[in-house]
């Protein structure tokens, strides 16, 4: 009996092997993930490099090279990562604005994303708004593009604001990420903290964007008048699995 393993590949890995998805016929169900990527290098040895550099995600989840996984789950091949107006709005609209991690085509208003983590119980609050930078390392960036693999970074935004709550109790965390064209000057991250008082908040802020170029699936390419490159994708060693230090 074969099964189709198929695999979602994003960002460099994606213009490296160019598909969006890569199909393995194997007679095995199961395997670990390392056994996955080893069978992946064999299809493809010109691109060996970056697939060992790269995560399993399973059911949008990051996969230790020892897991299990199977041909019947949901699987990508993730690389390094990068790191309001008043009128009446629909149910869905109204909702959207009221969840504090978001994935977003839309432009970003830093307003918005503090509001959903004020609270009468805080005294302190911090947004860190993250924009596109025309010079870094002497190179010209014209502009940047995003990719997120959505349903996984959403996941993880939350995973994030869960392990803020534990580390600084009654911490509250907002995340909004652009994806698609980011020209200069705009914004492409708001990560919005509040916390009862200002040191919780400064600690949690600063572990909050840290945590996400560390675990949330999205890249960035830069783009210059001479060329592009996907910035994460070509770096190492890279282990999402691994908390953050005290």
């Amino acid at each position: 009996m074969e099964f189709h393993w198929k695999i979602k590949l994003f960002a460099g890995l994606q213009e490296r092997l160019a598909a969006p998805q890569l199909t393995l016929v194997l007679a095995e169900e199961q395997m670990t993930a390392k056994d996955l990527k080893e069978r992946l290098a064999s299809a493809h040895p010109e691109h060996a490099a970056i697939l060992a550099v790269s995560f399993v995600a399973r059911n949008h989840t990051y996969a230790a090279d020892e897991a299990i996984v199977r041909a019947e789950d949901e699987l990508a091949l993730l690389p390094p990562v990068s790191g309001g107006q008043d009128t009446l709005q629909d149910a869905g609209a109204a909702a959207e604005d009221m969840e504090p991690y978001i994935v977003t085509a839309e432009p970003i208003q830093s307003e918005d994303v503090l509001r959903k983590v004020i609270s009468k119980e805080h005294g302190a609050s911090i947004v860190f708004v993250g924009t596109t930078r025309e010079w870094t390392q002497g190179q010209q960036t014209v502009r940047l593009e995003y990719e997120a693999y959505e349903p996984m970074a959403v996941a993880t935004m939350r995973q994030i604001g869960d392990e803020i709550g534990q580390r600084w109790p009654g911490a509250l965390c907002a995340i909004s990420h652009r994806t698609g064209v980011v020209g200069l000057a705009e914004i492409s991250v708001v990560i919005a903290v509040s916390a009862p008082h200002r040191e919780s908040c400064y600690e949690a802020s600063r572990y909050a964007i840290e945590r996400l170029k560390q675990i949330v699936p999205i890249w960035k390419k830069e783009i210059w008048a001479d060329g592009s490159e996907w910035k994460g994708h070509q770096q190492g060693p890279w282990n999402p699995t691994v908390p953050l230090p005290e």
